[in-house]
């Protein structure tokens, strides 16, 4: 049973005021992407905006359209909504999630899901197309975000903060496709946006986060729940770096050290005990996620700001219906190769379920197939069981961003790249094993095991094509799966982008 969070009052305060912020993204909707951004026309004149825009309201307004585009819904919006979005391309192109055909012919879809695990996308990719006009749309409202915050003389805060946002999404756009057409004003057409190499999009997201991030408040939780803050910039700090030789060719590990670092000395983070009961705020992974670990949340709600269907769209269509009174989906698993990475006195292997469940249900653990799988085929995963509201079609479960326990694990590998004290990595990632429950790591600590360790902590997260790619593992042969050409480590340029736009230079290899 759910207890209620002991800050339950203040928490569902806030739930109401992010449900009136996207009552107004309705009415403003029509104005916020419509392709005008002329707001001096009809009966608003420029001053008349720029007093808005300079109002609690208007910033709220502003900074809401652009966690809208970062929260989940269909058609492949958002950071973790409904399928078939930036969540996919980086979860069913490794090895911690597939999607395999059953015997009775769910999930074939026309091999869309099997081309993701196998490496043999297109260009015409749904998955893609989507993701990267997503990305776009997000761009552009961010950018007009920045001007009318500027224009209003809007607070420095509020400014930084819709300047960190747009670069989160470049740092996307770049992490999938490479060089990518680059703007920072609505003041062009899309056939004269300029493909800009991934190393120079890379030094300006990293420039544009350190003259922004220590703008941002370093309060956590409260209004700045779900929110990038201090602490939320700096992480994504640390992802940059930790990948820059991925992106660059030049590695920037104690860069990735230092942003850590700031998030570890002065953030006041902790690894929360309690993982996958769902227990209220105690819990990692639930409606809302903990202040003391998860530094950026993405704030869900069955009923207003849908959705999260990763735990659906997991469990069996009886077993969902017994637990919640709605069938399941029955599709998304893991190779049994990589359910078996836990050792039996990991307390993370709860999340992965096999054998009897309600509802008549019993998952096997061996995945037989990726074309025709047993329906009981494959561990399901519990990291995100649904919480209410929800229906089948949406839940509540908030989604984790960047946590702490990724921070610890960043730094480790980090040092040990940089020829940094094993013994100092290997504390950081005991402190990862110690709240799993596993001992001390014994030995010396390696790459290897930070991989692994990295695996098991963060599966089904979203870090996992990143984290492959730069081990050097995202296109070595697996479990149904040839091995791939370095062609795959970027995303094709969707067929419509080259169209619109000429200048274009697709990926290599596509």
């Amino acid at each position: 049973m759910r207890t209620e969070p002991i800050n339950a009052k203040a928490y569902y305060y806030l739930k109401d005021i992010m449900k009136k912020i996207y009552s107004l993204l309705l009415v403003l909707g029509a104005v916020s992407y419509s392709g005008c951004t002329d707001l001096t026309e009809g009966i608003y004149g420029q001053q008349v905006a720029d007093e808005f825009y300079a109002t609690d309201a208007g910033i709220n307004a502003t900074l809401a359209s652009l966690y809208n585009e970062v929260r989940g819904d269909w058609n492949g919006k958002g950071i973790a909504g409904a399928d078939r979005g930036w969540y996919d391309l980086n979860e069913t192109s490794t090895d911690e999630m597939m999607v395999p055909t059953r015997s009775d012919g769910a999930w074939d879809d026309n091999g869309i899901w099997r081309a993701m695990y196998t490496h043999t996308w297109t260009g015409s990719q749904e998955f893609i197309g989507n993701t990267w006009n997503w990305l776009y749309r997000s761009i552009f409202k961010s950018n007009q975000a920045v001007a009318l915050l500027e224009n209003a003389n809007a607070s420095q805060a509020r400014i930084s903060e819709a300047r960190v946002l747009r670069a989160y999404f470049y740092y996307m756009l770049m992490d999938g496709w490479g060089d990518i057409p680059f703007y920072t004003e609505n003041n062009v057409t899309v056939d004269q946006i300029p493909q800009t190499p991934r190393a120079e999009v890379f030094q300006w997201i990293v420039t544009e986060l350190e003259e922004n991030v220590d703008n941002l408040p370093a309060q956590k939780g409260g209004e700045f729940y779900g929110r990038f803050n201090k602490w939320a910039g700096y992480a994504l700090l640390a992802k940059l770096y930790l990948n820059a030789e991925v992106y660059t060719g030049t590695p920037r590990w104690q860069e990735a050290i230092a942003a850590s670092d700031k998030i570890i000395n002065e953030g006041g983070f902790s690894l929360v005990q309690t993982l996958y009961d769902n227990a209220g705020e105690e819990a990692i992974f639930g409606d809302r996620l903990p202040d003391e670990e998860v530094i950026l949340s993405v704030f869900v709600d069955g009923t207003t700001a849908p959705r999260n269907i990763i735990g659906i769209r997991t469990l069996a269509n009886s077993h969902a219906n017994a637990l919640f009174g709605f069938s399941g989906w029955n599709g998304a698993t893991a190779h049994q190769d990589f359910v078996n990475k836990y050792s039996d006195a990991d307390k993370r292997k709860a999340q992965w379920l096999v054998g009897p469940q309600p509802g008549n249900v019993s998952y096997n653990l061996e995945v037989s197939s990726l074309t025709a799988a047993g329906v009981t085929d494959g561990a399901r995963n519990t990291k995100f069981l649904p919480v209410p509201p929800y229906d089948g079609e949406t839940t509540s479960n908030d989604f984790p961003v960047f946590r702490y326990a990724d921070v610890l694990l960043t730094k480790a590998e980090a040092l040990l790249r940089s020829g940094g004290s094993e013994a100092e990595a290997r504390a950081l990632v005991d402190q990862v094993r110690n709240r799993a429950g596993l001992n001390n790591f014994t030995g010396t600590m390696t790459l290897q095991e930070i991989y692994d360790e990295r695996g098991r902590e963060l599966t089904w997260e979203g870090h996992r094509r990143q984290d492959m790619i730069r081990f050097g593992t995202f296109t070595a042969a697996r479990a149904f799966k040839s091995a791939s050409s370095a062609t795959y480590r970027l995303f094709p340029i969707p067929a419509d982008a080259i169209a619109n736009n000429p200048t274009l230079t697709q990926n290599p290899g596509y």
